[in-house]
């Protein structure tokens, strides 16, 4: 059977795009691959919201520069992670609710607790050491990093979890189609992390629009 609608049809396996076909499993583990992260990229936008306060490293200072500076502070850090865990969470109860035994992608309970807390965790966690390496780069506070600005909590979440769940990581966003998820992420990362800064500048959340 396919459905079709301008210049887009769906076949059974494919999904027709202007002649092109895309195989479903890699779609759906390109679409999956964004929405398992969702409790990784909810962190740094709600650390934004509820920043201010104690700095992370007590204004701490290393080799004559801070350790991390004053836009770490642990009120972003707690109300971001428990951001990122809590969609997490929500994401997970609506799924067994519905009878998912494998929590939606995140598998079975309470390993897919688990999963959530580390993704969340550890996107601040990378976002931090971001921060740490500009800091011993001699770059001020808001000064770009292009790369590390937009991957660092990437690289944060999906290594704190490797650590922990490694299967999960790897059945995931590596292993066969799953690669799909990882490249998604890699190329929805950069302009979701532009419009979030703008709109967080817009609301006088941060002092750059990147």
């Amino acid at each position: 059977m396919r459905v079709a609608r301008g210049g887009v049809s769906i076949g059974k396996n494919n999904l027709l795009v202007s002649g092109l076909a895309f195989p479903m499993d890699i779609l759906t583990a390109a679409l999956m691959g964004l929405v398992l992260f969702l409790p990784a990229l909810i962190p740094n936008s709600a650390a934004a919201l509820f920043g201010g306060g104690t700095p992370v490293d007590f204004n701490r200072t290393w080799r004559g520069k801070r350790v991390l500076g004053d836009g770490k502070t642990w009120r972003g850090l707690f109300g971001g992670v428990g951001s990122g865990i809590l969609i997490g969470l929500l994401m997970l109860a609506i799924a067994y609710l519905a009878g998912s035994e494998d929590g939606f992608g995140y598998g079975p309970f309470p390993d897919s607790v688990g999963v959530v807390v580390c993704l969340a965790l550890g996107s601040l966690v990378g976002d931090m050491a971001g921060a740490f390496i500009k800091r011993r780069l001699g770059m001020a506070r808001g000064q770009k990093a292009p790369g590390l600005d937009q991957y660092d909590f990437v690289v944060g979440a999906l290594l704190l979890t490797l650590l922990v769940y490694p299967s999960w990581v790897l059945s995931t966003y590596v292993e066969g189609e799953a690669i799909a998820g990882l490249i998604t992420l890699l190329i929805f990362v950069p302009l979701l992390h532009r419009s979030v800064n703008i709109i967080g500048f817009k609301m006088g959340k941060k002092k750059e629009p990147w």
